[in-house]
């Protein structure tokens, strides 16, 4: 029985000490550290605020600033783990040919510190959304926890996926330059839901199919959460009329569905990592 549990504690302990190891690496001879965590999406708000003014970005549009600066800093988490993922296996072909451990832990470190990153980027958003007065307090800031669960899911799944790929087709880091652009443009980060669903109107009572998207409905739960059912109609449980819940049931079911490719992707190249690298 020990022995058995001896083998999941330990892949748990490299988990830990890989996940602290990419969180310290990102900021190595920083003079200030994690404080960059806090400090950077600081800054990202004030640049937005300072444009967003200047060009009027949010004329006739209440709110329309902290729905941008939610939605940037929410992609960031997903364009993290899209690059720091592509050599988090072939970066480490030392370590792969010589030790044996699984595999599935250099990927999941790198999403896991990712993840830890983006929490303390959420000090100073919901800061700047309490003092601007669009934060919504109570139990809707419960919707926090199935967003970040299933972009969490999400993030692993591209980890493991692309970091996979990058092993055997070099071309992947290229790839993915272009596609992550693709992807935030075919995303609502900066312009609402509702304009996607209007473009889409060709497809009728399909026009859902947008939210094949995984990042449509995430973006949509978090924003539920952090603003409101005032401010987001197109989420639970204030949906508008003619928008049906099990939409962004389907952005959530395709985030699950990347992290069951991810695994499928990596235990198949498992086999051959260390011919390839």
């Amino acid at each position: 029985m020990g022995a058995r549990a001896q083998g999941p504690l330990k892949w748990a302990e490299l988990t830990r000490i890989l996940t602290a190891r990419n969180l310290k690496i990102r900021y190595k001879g920083s003079v200030l550290g994690f404080f960059w965590s806090l400090l950077t999406p600081a800054l990202t708000i004030l640049m937005y605020a300072v444009f967003a003014h200047i060009l009027k970005f949010n004329k006739g549009q209440p709110h329309y600033l902290q729905f941008l600066v939610s939605g940037i800093i929410v992609w960031g988490f997903t364009a993290g783990c899209l690059n720091d993922s592509l050599f988090s296996i072939a970066g480490n072909a030392n370590l792969v040919k010589k030790v044996f451990f699984p595999r599935a832990i250099l990927p999941l470190s790198t999403a896991l510190a990712n993840g830890v990153n983006f929490l303390l980027t959420f000090v100073p958003l919901a800061l700047y959304l309490a003092l601007t007065g669009t934060l919504a307090w109570g139990p809707g800031l419960l919707w926090l926890l199935p967003a970040f669960a299933f972009h969490l899911a999400l993030c692993t799944g591209i980890a493991l996926l692309v970091g996979t790929l990058n092993v055997f087709f070099r071309d992947t880091q290229h790839v993915v330059g272009i596609g992550q652009l693709a992807w935030f443009f075919l995303t609502p980060v900066f312009y609402f839901p509702q304009m996607q669903l209007e473009a889409a109107g060709f497809l009728g009572a399909w026009r859902g199919l947008v939210f094949l998207n995984p990042m449509t409905g995430v973006l949509a739960l978090y924003r539920r959460a952090l603003m409101g059912a005032a401010e987001q109609p197109l989420v639970p449980p204030a949906f508008a009329a003619d928008v049906p819940a099990w939409w962004v049931g389907v952005s959530c079911a395709m985030c699950l569905a990347v992290l069951a490719i991810g695994v499928a992707a990596l235990r198949r190249g498992d086999r051959t990592f260390g011919d390839a690298l």
